[in-house]
C-alpha cells in the first residue's frame, strides 16, 4: 500500500509539474457535498468515538456533515486528468454520559468535534475520452489528512465520581489512499458532474490526552456534486 500511494503522488507530481503541451487543458473542480464516516461496525477497535459509545450517548452518524473543496485538474491527455486538491470537513456532535446524571439530576454534557483537511492528489481515467457529451471517469491516489479531534464539556473522575470541566484535544497528520469515481457533462467552458470517493486513514492519539482510544478512524465516504471551471 506505502508502494501504491508512492507512486501515485510521484505520478501525478511529474505530470503537474511536466513542461506544458498543445493538448494540456487546465481547470478548477470545486466541489460540495456529505462526507459520512465509517459506521460503527466498521471502525478500528482503538478508535476513540468507538470505545467513547461505552459510556456516552450519541451516535456515529451523528457525524455525517457538509464538505468542500478544490482541485487543480490537468488534462495530460485524451483519456487521463492528474490533480491536487484540498477540501474541508468539520462537525460537532453534542453527547451526554449514557447511564450517569449530575446530583441534581441534570446531564452531564459534552461536545464531540472532529475536524479533518485532506490534501489530495489523484489520477483519472475517463474511458470514453473528454471529447464527447458525457465524460464518466475512475481515479485513484493518495490523500494526506490534517485532523483535529476535540472533547468539550463535563466528565466524570471515577475515581471518586465527581463532575468536572475540562477540554481534551489531539491534532496531527495522516496519510492513506483515496479512490473516486463520477461523471460530468460538459457545458461550453465548464462540466457539471457528481462523484463519490473513499478516503482511509487513521490519526494517532497520544496515551496521555486522556482520550478512550489512542486512533480517530478518518475514513469514510464523500458523496459530491461539482463544477468544474476550464482556463
Amino acid at each position: 500500500m506505502r508502494r501504491l500511494i508512492v507512486a501515485t503522488a510521484l505520478c501525478v507530481l511529474t505530470g503537474l509539474l511536466a513542461p506544458a503541451t498543445s493538448f494540456a487543458q487546465q481547470s478548477l473542480n470545486v466541489y460540495v457535498g456529505g462526507f459520512v464516516p465509517k459506521g460503527e461496525d466498521a471502525r478500528d477497535r482503538q478508535d476513540v468515538l468507538w470505545n467513547n459509545l461505552d459510556f456516552l450517548a450519541f451516535d456515529i452518524k451523528d457525524f455525517n456533515g457538509g464538505t468542500a473543496g478544490a482541485e487543480y485538474l490537468v488534462g495530460l491527455n485524451e483519456f487521463v486528468d492528474a490533480g491536487l486538491g484540498v477540501g474541508l470537513y468539520t462537525r460537532t456532535v453534542p453527547s451526554v454520559y449514557a447511564n450517569l446524571v449530575n446530583r441534581n439530576g441534570a446531564e452531564i454534557e459534552q461536545e464531540l468535534k472532529l475536524r479533518t483537511v485532506p490534501f489530495t492528489a489523484t489520477v483519472r481515467f475517463l474511458p470514453l475520452g473528454r471529447s464527447g457529451g458525457l465524460q464518466p471517469y475512475i481515479g485513484a491516489g493518495v490523500a494526506v489528512i490534517n485532523y483535529r479531534y476535540s472533547e468539550a464539556g463535563e466528565f466524570v473522575d471515577f475515581t471518586d465520581k465527581s463532575v468536572f470541566r475540562d477540554t481534551f484535544a489531539g491534532s496531527g497528520t495522516a496519510t492513506g489512499p483515496t479512490v473516486l469515481g463520477g461523471v460530468r457533462v460538459p457545458l461550453g467552458g465548464w462540466d457539471l458532474g457528481a462523484e463519490v470517493r473513499w478516503q482511509k486513514g487513521k490519526g494517532d492519539l497520544a496515551a496521555d490526552l486522556g482520550f478512550a482510544g489512542d486512533v480517530i478512524d478518518l475514513g469514510g465516504w464523500n458523496y459530491l456534486a461539482t463544477v468544474n471551471i476550464h482556463f
